[in-house]
């Protein structure tokens, strides 16, 4: 129990930094609003992890994988900061859910995993739920839609390789060094689109930084509780706090379309997990359906 509610927390937590990005964009560039994520992360993070986890922060074994991982999950951050300054964030979000669908897609290529038939099929269906959402042919395709479409492209590369290193690297280790990994290349670029932020926009990408932050470490102490396969499916819970921030603040609101194509992506994202949580059983009992 312990585990789904700090899962759900952090679903309901990181929304919020989502809304403050987007409201952001109004005035600031998304890729300056991406840095101060990145760079507020490491704030609240670093004296956080130093002084209650200072035990658990040991040298990681596979540094180059953390830096690919880190540059994978900026560049998703990036698309989906982006594609909400255009967008709505539940539009923004749900083509976002690809992401399962991208992991289950190349685990055959980079872990080595079996991916049945009925896995494909999944797959295939997840996509089609997000051409649901961005209908070709009826709506103009616009570069936000894109950059949804590669969040979760990103994203989805992001949790291969974060499954590679769930057993070596401490994931206290990986939450701090993705926050620097990604603070350090965005510094790099950021004076090229910087805008003097006003105090209250500092306030604002400050706050950014605390709801990542927080939400994150929600995230690793459910991982603590429980298996990420058994909690994957409450990911999807993070649509619901989605569309009543998009409908308070910027009243925006989902059109059937959208949830059509959530409502599939969802589904099918749910029977690929559940297909994992199911795989030791079925490798173990020839009379159970094949993978």
């Amino acid at each position: 129990m312990k585990a789904i509610i700090l899962n759900l927390s952090a679903w309901a937590l990181l929304p919020f930094m989502d809304a403050i990005a987007k409201y952001l964009s109004a005035e600031l560039s998304f890729f300056q609003i991406t840095w101060a994520r990145y760079f507020f992360t490491v704030v609240w993070t670093l004296p956080l992890m130093y002084f209650f986890f200072k035990k658990n922060l040991t040298f990681s074994e596979n540094l180059k994988l953390q830096i690919i991982r880190g540059l994978t999950l900026f560049f998703a951050n990036i698309c989906f900061f982006y594609s909400i300054s255009i967008i709505s964030m539940a539009k923004a979000l749900t083509l976002a859910f690809v992401a399962p669908l991208i992991t289950t897609a190349l685990s055959p290529f980079f872990l080595n995993e079996k991916v049945g038939l009925k896995r494909w099929a999944a797959v295939v269906i997840g996509f089609i739920g997000s051409l649901i959402v961005i209908r070709p042919g009826f709506l103009d395709i616009n570069l936000a839609t894109i950059a949804g479409l590669g969040t979760g492209f990103f994203y989805g590369i992001y949790l291969v390789i974060t499954r590679k290193l769930h057993s070596t690297d401490s994931p206290l280790l990986t939450l701090l060094l993705t926050g620097v990994v990604g603070a350090i290349i965005s510094s790099f670029f950021v004076p090229v689109v910087w805008i003097s932020p006003t105090f209250n926009q500092w306030l604002w990408l400050g706050f950014m930084g605390i709801f990542a932050c927080l939400g994150h470490i929600c995230l690793i102490y459910s991982l603590k509780y429980a298996d990420a396969s058994k909690l994957a499916p409450f990911g999807y819970f993070e649509i619901i706090p989605n569309i009543i921030l998009g409908y308070i603040i910027f009243n925006d609101f989902p059109d059937i379309w959208t949830f059509a194509g959530l409502t599939v992506i969802c589904l099918s994202g749910y029977y690929v997990f559940r297909r994992e949580v199911n795989l030791p059983y079925i490798k173990g009992n020839s009379n159970l359906p094949k993978y």
